[in-house]
């Protein structure tokens, strides 16, 4: 049975308590994961002055669920960070689209600093692949087409010497 989305107000307390007003409960930032991936529709008020807090509880348990995740090394571990972060990133702004209707200006403005925040991420993962000598994507790809000039000269080469073999043949006879 699958429940309808509904549209939940959560207050965030002074003591950082969440209060769910649509089910009178206290709910953890777990539990308002839990409401998002099940489709319902959430904004977090803070409860003194009324400001929106959405983004900013989002993107704490954004922060939480990473922190979870046991750390990887190596490319594969670049590759899947670099991979989750674009994920979270799109689905953020999809989500902040979705409920809080912004302006197109502040959406491309958002969409700006995420890029701009992803090139900063990759440039970081570049010096830490550097400094423990591991070879990153961009290494690999140079690599990949310095052998293939390399290829290609030695094919050029081969086929001149052949050539210069066949006329020292015909000329000997």
């Amino acid at each position: 049975m699958t429940v309808a989305p509904e549209r939940h107000l959560i207050k965030k307390y002074a003591n950082r308590k969440l209060y769910d007003t649509r089910t009178s409960r206290y709910i953890t930032l777990e539990g308002i994961a839990d409401l998002v991936r099940d489709g319902h529709e959430i904004k977090v008020v803070d409860r003194e002055n009324g400001h929106d807090l959405t983004q900013v509880v989002l993107s704490q348990i954004v922060l939480t669920n990473e922190k979870r995740v046991p750390a990887r090394t190596g490319i594969a571990a670049v590759d899947a960070g670099a991979d989750a972060l674009q994920e979270r990133g799109q689905a953020l702004l999809d989500y902040v689209r979705k409920t809080l209707n912004v302006p197109s200006d502040l959406v491309s403005q958002v969409e700006r600093r995420r890029t701009d925040l992803e090139g900063v991420v990759e440039e970081a993962i570049e010096r830490t692949l550097r400094r423990l000598r591991i070879p990153s994507r961009g290494d690999i790809d140079r690599v990949n087409k310095r052998l293939d000039e390399l290829a290609a000269q030695l094919k050029r080469s081969g086929a001149a010497s052949d050539r210069a073999r066949s006329r020292t043949r015909k000329g000997a006879r």
